[in-house]
């Protein structure tokens, strides 16, 4: 494998571990002990932790070394002041835009969350395949590129709040009633759900923070 394809390797097997919660905001990344864990040479790794640090995943800390980088308070709130924005523009443009067949498969991710409350991790990836579904079911390629601008963000939110069983059932009813918004075409109705569905989060997350 060349230095440059083992090196953006290092980057996506990284970029997967801090997803999946292997590596949290706060976290120490001494290079030895990531390319121990996954079983690289300290080469890529650094590459790796270069480019995350330009991505803003990462930060240097003086005297303590590279860290998953963590959100203030303040940041967090202004970050999903962002995703309401954009997330409530595109549920209302799913509703004028999208179709049935995509409607239908957030009705399938929706049921799909519910049947993992003993599995969080799981629960919540699929979470971020709704949420995604969404933003493609609104036909616009620059408000998708808008948010996929945020995802490097929204990995450094931490560990993820479907622990609690009951998290769970208030998402799925949330996001019920977006997808009945988009069903009857009611792009008002789903813009208001998408955004009460957001701020809802942003409660749990800042409770979560205190």
């Amino acid at each position: 494998m060349s230095e440059k394809s083992s090196g953006a390797s290092a980057y996506d097997r990284l970029m997967a571990s801090i997803r999946s919660g292997v590596f949290a905001p706060g976290d120490r990344l001494r290079e030895e002990d990531v390319a121990e864990r996954l079983q690289l040479s300290r080469t890529p790794v650094r590459e790796a932790l270069r480019r995350l640090e330009a991505d803003g995943i990462v930060e240097h800390i003086p005297r303590q070394g590279a860290m998953v980088r963590r959100l203030s308070h303040t940041e967090v709130v202004e970050l999903y002041e962002m995703r309401v924005v954009l997330e409530r523009t595109a549920a209302e443009m799913a509703a004028k835009h999208g179709t049935g067949p995509e409607f239908d498969a957030l009705d399938d991710l929706n049921n799909a969350i519910s049947l993992e409350r003993a599995n969080p991790a799981a629960a919540a990836a699929i979470n971020q395949d709704f949420h995604r579904g969404l933003y493609l079911a609104g036909r616009n390629r620059f408000l998708l590129e808008a948010a996929r601008a945020l995802n490097n963000s929204l990995l450094l939110l931490g560990p993820t709040t479907f622990t609690d069983e009951d998290r769970i059932d208030v998402v799925t009813g949330q996001h019920q009633a977006i997808i009945d918004a988009l069903r009857n075409g009611d792009s008002e109705a789903a813009g208001a759900a998408a955004e009460a569905h957001l701020n809802t989060s942003l409660r749990q997350r800042l409770r979560s923070l205190s």
